[in-house]
Formats: structure tokens, C-alpha cells, sequence
């Protein structure tokens, strides 16, 4: 039903052109081809039965609080439901994983690029909700990654940073997203993942892990030299985009594992102060895990709406704002 995707995971530690051969000529040989486009225009029926139903138990659901229950009104419902894009991905393929997962704070998942267009109507109040207040009318800034030597040194001693990370993430143009992707693909994804995540770490070095600029430095080269090799999803009004709405724009995730003993103490305490500073509060190992040993992992929240360098200097300046709320609490 859908064309073959595929997706690059590339973990850089140190970046160069030489590590982009291995990945450029699985590319040349299973998917130098165009998409198929989708002949059917219309829902079947099977897919419109399992739209109904999944509506509808997403209504009697009223302890569910994500975002798709929030939007996906009645009038939205049915103005949405008999939509399909040209990759042939439907209302269903968008709204899937909430309607199974009704915990979800989301809920919601791009199949292609055109659902961002085709689905709209959904989309948008969800993009403004959770990137505060990205309107439809506004428009994501052009890719700039700064003055790379204007960052700094987050803490200097080691007494409460244990390592650094960024990482963007990057969909190929003309392919569709992970939610539609064929079993085929799947499989040989196993080691040429769906969707390019560049991501650059520092870790165990004591006196390095907190040096936001050796870190974001590796992944500007990764990411200019790969943009150079392979053609990725771009939109003029979102930016980058990714299969998740929460990921868009820059796809920036700038984040630190961090000891806050004191300020880990009330969890709640600790988000509302992250909070004021547009960062978010991670588990030790990720979202939905619990910290081990006060450890947590932080990063900025806004990806869309604001410039790649702005997104890393958003997380900077929190964290050394909260580091400064740790030392002096009692």
C-alpha cells in the first residue's frame, strides 16, 4: 500500500564525511526510486468501521487527557474521516496510537508529510497547544545554528552535570513516516532505522560533559554534511518535520543528565521551576521512568517557532538557572 522509507540512525561521537558511504550506498541500492502514489482516493469500508468504533471509545474515555481527545471534536471527526493523502495515509493511520493508547499526552502521528496539510484541522490546535501558542499564521524561523563559540561551560567543577546531549531528527523527502511503514521495511530497518537521528554525547570525561559547545559543534558538522548528501522533509510554514508533532521545526533536543539531589526531592517543585525556563523533566532513562539516585534528564521543550541556536541557548540558560536554585537550597 505505501512505498518503501527508510531511515538512518547515526550516533555521532565525532563526525566526518567518510561515515556517510555506508548509509549513501545502502540508500542508492534499495531505494533510489520515486514513491508509489496510492490509486484509491476513498476510505474502505474496514477502515471507516474501525474509525467509528475508535471514536467513539475515545468519547466514553473520560479519564483520557491527551491532546487528540482535547481536538478531535464531532465536527472534526466527521469533516476528517473520509480524507486520505496521496500516500494513501487516512485519519485512522494519524490517530491510531491514541485511540490504542489512551494514556497518551499526545496522541497523535503524522503518516506522511501531506498529513500535515490534508489533516490540518487536527494538527494545527495540537502543534499550538503543545508548542505554546505556534499558531497556524506564524511561520518557523530559517535554520540558524549561531555563533557555536557563544556557548559555555555549564559546569565548570563536575559537581552536578553527568553528561550532554544533542540530537535533531530528520525524514526523508518523498517517503512516508514511521506509522506507515510496510513490514518490509521494518525488518530491514533493523540496521538502516526509518527516521535520521542525529545525535551527538559526551560522556565520563569529568572535565568535558558539560561543554555545550564541543557537543552541539559535532552535530552541526553531522548535519551539515549529511544535508549535503540526502534531500529531507522540509515545510516553509513548520520547518523540519518528523512523524511526531511534538517534533518540528528545529527537532532540537538539547539535554543534560544532571544531579539536583535537593531540588529532586518534590518532582512537582522541580517541573515548575524547569517550567519557567521552557525545559522539560525526564526520568534517569528517559520519559515515563522514574530518577535513580536524583538524576534526571532535562531539555528544552520549544523546538518549533525559534532558531536552532535559541533552542540550545534555552536549555543552557535553564539549567544553569536551576543549578544556581539547587546551591542555594536548604
Amino acid at each position: 500500500m505505501f512505498s518503501w522509507k527508510v531511515c538512518v540512525l547515526v550516533l555521532l561521537c565525532s563526525f566526518g564525511a567518510w561515515h556517510l558511504r555506508w548509509p549513501l550506498r545502502l540508500w542508492d541500492k534499495f531505494f533510489s526510486r520515486e514513491p508509489t502514489v496510492s490509486e484509491s482516493k476513498m476510505v474502505d469500508e474496514v477502515t471507516m468501521e474501525k474509525l467509528n468504533s475508535g471514536f467513539q471509545k475515545l468519547q466514553k474515555a473520560t479519564d483520557c487527557k491527551s491532546l487528540l481527545k482535547k481536538y478531535l471534536t464531532k465536527d472534526v471527526f466527521e469533516k476528517l474521516k473520509n480524507e486520505k493523502t496521496k500516500m494513501g495515509a487516512t485519519l485512522l493511520d494519524v490517530i491510531q496510537s491514541g485511540l490504542e493508547n489512551l494514556d497518551s499526552g499526545v496522541g497523535i502521528y503524522a503518516p506522511d508529510a501531506e498529513s500535515y496539510t490534508v489533516f490540518s484541522q487536527l494538527f494545527n490546535p495540537v502543534i499550538q497547544d503543545y508548542h505554546v501558542g505556534f499558531k497556524p499564521t506564524d511561520k518557523h524561523p530559517p535554520k540558524d545554528f549561531g555563533d557555536v563559540s557563544t556557548l559555555v561551560d555549564l559546569d565548570p567543577d563536575g559537581e552536578f552535570v553527568v553528561s550532554t546531549r544533542v540530537r535533531c531528527g530528520r525524514s526523508l523527502e518523498g517517503y512516508p513516516f514511521n506509522p506507515c511503514l510496510t513490514e518490509a521495511v521494518r525488518n530491514i530497518s533493523v540496521s538502516i532505522p526509518a527516521q535520521v537521528s542525529l545525535v551527538t554525547r559526551v560522556y565520563s570525561r569529568p572535565a568535558q560533559v558539560s561543554l555545550v559547545t564541543r557537543v552541539y559543534s559535532r552535530l552541526v558538522h553531522a548535519v551539515n554534511n549529511i544535508e549535503a548528501k540526502l534531500p529531507f522533509s522540509h515545510d516553509g510554514r513548520l520547518g523540519f518535520l518528523t512523524f511526531c508533532p511534538t517534533n518540528l521545526g528545529t527537532t532540537m533536543r538539547a539535554s543534560v543528565h544532571i544531579k539536583l539531589p535537593k531540588l529532586s526531592k518534590d518532582r512537582k517543585t522541580l517541573e515548575q521551576a524547569a517550567a519557567k525556563y521552557n525545559l522539560q523533566v525526564r526520568g534517569t532513562r528517559g520519559e515515563h521512568t522514574e530518577s535513580e539516585g536524583g538524576v534526571h534528564d532535562i531539555s528544552n521543550k520549544r523546538r518549533l517557532g525559534l532558531t536552532e541556536y535559541q533552542a540550545v541557548r534555552e536549555m543552557q540558560d535553564g539549567i544553569l538557572e536551576l543549578i544556581k536554585l539547587e546551591r542555594a537550597a536548604e
